[in-house]
């Protein structure tokens, strides 16, 4: 940071803020503060700013062929100050085409020739092909300057060959089931910290897309039943009127609706009677539509109130193959997820008006739609629905970059995961990826939360998208206390909500919504690497009892938890936060106020990564 700079900066911010610089900031942070995009409090800056388009898309596929033809109209606004010569589009189903670079393992009988782009205007104006350039899922065209505050016309014609197998997130699903999804040319991220977003999908990183608005017209074989994000705007048209019927009764009560059930696959008695239908959905400030579609499947449905300030209700399905016998019980998983997000954590009203869970073969989060495979033991259908559907907050209500930082969204997903799972089935405990952290800590993949997505090697591919980040932030939950917790929590998605907050913009706001620098937490769990590894020194006899030390030996910050056996087999648990070792220290003393004889000193939880045990017992003489 330049001195400039660095004046402006404190002339503007209080010093508390100030301080927060303990974080190591990239220059391109930096200069998105200096620039007035982004605030070091952690709000966005008076001058923040993002991008947006209107959709208009009209897909024609057919499930025999697989073949899915399309038109996208994009009515593309530059809100930016910046004047554009170019844009970059993401070419998603490209991830199956022939020869390009992918780190998802796609069989050779799938790969096929990609996405055919027939015809692109920009403004009235023809793109030659010669002049419209793909490489792998990117596609990006020169155009006439796009000043800012100026909205580009764009209309693509394209069409590519749906996946039979090698199903990564879209494709067949089985004969007569299919979930379609990154379907569409796309207008990649432009924003204030990267500039274009032109990191390729190889199939493993998830993406980063603009909130914008869609309408949708997709038209598939007449004994088809589609589902989609977004609203179906025309039901009566589509579906015979007991179906009809159904769907409105199960948006307003509590009760479970057979939508569709087996008697009415078995009759025909489901759709209108026509060789296609065109099922036409709206969406409004989203970062993405899908869509979905089955002639066998079963659909049960149910609503609830998701904020009783305004009585508004959230409609939950779930649509499945009868075959398919754990996927009874999903629409009670996902009806009492949708309830304990609104009402138990974050406790923020489900901000959508449906959720759809479909019977596909993935695990994967979508707005308002979730493609999950059906599971063998009833806890991981439980622990799979609830961590789908957390993903509704992040990264769909706020607009995270997972491309480049994923546990800004899969780790609030597995904390979620973690304490919803308990409420839908209080017999379940759930310990997903502590061992996994335990174990790698300190290995050459143990790298900072902090890396990119795009770098992470290995196990650390997956401890530092969900388990690391998730441990963060519950020990975070633990050391402010729910109430204050969640009060951080809600100033932060009440500042980004609709927007794209990176990191420093959620750390600098949990501070500010807490009234407490954390940033000493921050670094060091988010920041720096190190052994996760606790081990108890001695337990020494006091006037009032004992000492109980112990020893930090990796200098990750872990929360202290202390099984005393006595003397006369009684025994007690001790707790301490995180905030035991906020000053630094490698040891601390823990004082226990007790009369009787210690006997033995157990220290771990559940929740809590140790690579060693050795040093985990402590017999006191």
């Amino acid at each position: 940071m330049n001195k400039l700079i660095l004046v402006s900066l404190i002339s503007t911010m209080g010093l508390s803020a100030f301080g927060q610089q303990s974080l190591p900031v990239p220059a391109a942070v930096q200069q998105a503060y200096a620039k007035g995009t982004r605030d070091i409090s952690g709000r966005p800056g008076a001058k923040y700013w993002q991008n947006t388009a209107d959709y208009d898309l009209k897909v024609n596929f057919d499930p025999s062929s697989r073949i899915l033809k399309g038109t996208v109209a994009i009515s593309y606004k530059n809100q930016s100050p910046d004047t554009l010569k170019e844009l970059w589009f993401k070419l998603y189903p490209n991830l199956y085409k022939k020869g390009v670079p992918r780190t998802s393992r796609i069989a050779e009988k799938d790969q096929n020739d990609g996405v055919e782009i027939s015809a692109m205007e920009v403004n009235g104006k023809t793109i030659p092909a010669a002049a419209i350039n793909i490489d792998g899922t990117n596609m990006h065209t020169a155009i006439a300057a796009l000043a800012p505050g100026a909205t580009a016309k764009l209309n693509i014609t394209y069409q590519y060959i749906v996946n039979k197998g090698s199903h990564t997130r879209t494709g067949q699903v089985d004969d007569g089931a299919f979930f379609i999804a990154y379907f569409f040319p796309r207008v990649a991220v432009y924003d204030d910290v990267d500039g274009w977003n032109k990191f390729p999908y190889l199939g493993d990183a998830e993406f980063y897309n603009d909130f914008c608005n869609f309408k949708a017209a997709v038209t598939v074989p007449g004994d088809y039943v589609l589902w989609a994000t977004g609203d179906l705007v025309n039901t009566k048209n589509v579906f015979l009127p007991a179906i009809a019927d159904k769907i409105a009764l199960a948006g307003k009560v509590d009760s479970v609706v057979n939508v569709i059930t087996a008697a009415d696959l078995a009759s025909g008695n489901v759709t209108t009677k026509k060789d296609s239908h065109t099922w036409k959905f709206e969406a409004e400030n989203v970062t993405d539509f899908v869509f979905a579609l089955s002639n066998h499947y079963l659909w049960k449905s149910s609503s609830l109130v998701v904020d009783p300030v305004t009585s508004r209700r959230t409609r939950v399905d779930a649509v499945f193959n009868a075959a398919h016998k754990d996927y009874y019980e999903v629409i009670d998983f996902a009806r009492k997820s949708v309830e304990a997000m609104s009402y138990k954590f974050p406790k923020w009203p489900f901000p959508y008006q449906h959720e759809t869970v479909f019977d596909g073969l993935d695990q994967m989060e979508y707005p308002m739609m979730v493609n999950d495979n059906p599971t063998g033991k009833r806890e991981d259908a439980i622990t799979l629905t609830d961590h789908e559907i957390f993903h509704t907050m992040f990264p769909f209500y706020m607009g995270i970059n997972e491309t480049k930082y994923g546990w800004m969204d899969e780790g609030w997903a597995t904390i979620g995961e973690w304490l919803i799972s308990p409420m839908i089935e209080p017999s379940m405990s759930d310990d997903y990826g502590i061992s996994a952290t335990a174990i790698s800590s300190g290995t050459t993949n143990d790298t900072p939360v902090m890396t990119i997505t795009p770098d992470l090697k290995g196990v650390g591919s997956f401890t530092n998208s969900y388990p690391k980040p998730g441990l963060g932030y519950l020990y975070i939950r633990d050391l402010l206390g729910d109430e204050l917790f969640t009060k951080a929590l809600h100033h932060y998605i009440e500042q980004w909500h609709g927007k794209h907050p990176m990191p420093y913009d959620f750390f600098y706001s949990m501070n500010e919504g807490a009234g407490k620098n954390m940033d000493w937490f921050w670094k060091r769990w988010f920041f720096e690497g190190g052994v996760n590894d606790l081990g108890l020194v001695s337990a020494d006899k006091t006037s009032e009892g004992y000492v109980i030390k112990v020893e930090n030996k990796g200098g990750r910050p872990l929360p202290v938890d202390l099984t005393l056996n006595y003397a006369d087999d009684s025994s007690e648990k001790l707790h301490q936060s995180v905030a035991v070792w906020e000053a630094g220290d490698k040891v601390i003393s823990v004082p226990l106020k007790t009369t009787k004889k210690l006997k033995r000193v157990i220290i771990g939880a559940a929740l809590v990564p140790d690579k060693f045990d050795n040093n985990n017992f402590l017999n006191v003489k």
